[in-house]
Order: structure tokens, then sequence, then C-alpha cells
């Protein structure tokens, strides 16, 4: 379902209870979808700065550019 976005405001209670039942509502400005509206994501584990540390490596070179990349944006020098 989409609609526009004055029409969401005036219908607010109805198109949570929608959601909340599994519809997906898209809001539009100008007929132009724009958001949507989804139901709150309550995950049961809070989030954990810091939990993959020591898991993840990165090379030596991550910040290296790559040089075909970088001749793409700035041309051959």
């Amino acid at each position: 379902m989409q609609l526009n976005i004055h029409e969401a405001k005036t219908q607010l209670s109805r198109l949570a209870e929608r959601v909340l039942k599994g519809e997906r509502i898209v809001i539009a400005r100008a007929g132009k979808p724009c958001m949507d509206l989804v139901p709150h994501n309550q995950s049961s584990e809070p989030r954990k700065p810091g939990r993959y540390r020591g898991q993840i490596h990165m090379d030596s070179n991550f910040d290296e550019a790559d040089e075909s990349i970088r001749a793409m944006f700035e041309g051959d020098s």
C-alpha cells in the first residue's frame, strides 16, 4: 500500500495496526515513495560495542589506492 504523507498523518493509528499485522506501507511525497512504515526491531540482545574485536582483520595495504581505480578518477598522469 502506498499513500501520501498527509494521508499517513491522518491515519497513523490505523496504519500502525496494519504494519504490526505484517503489511508493507510506503509513504510518498508528491507521489514519489520516500519512506517505509515498518515495525520497530526489538532484538532480544542489546548491541555490544567491540564484540567482534580481534575477529576482523584488514590487510596492511587496506588504505592504499589501486592504481587502475585511481586512474579512472584522476586520469593518467
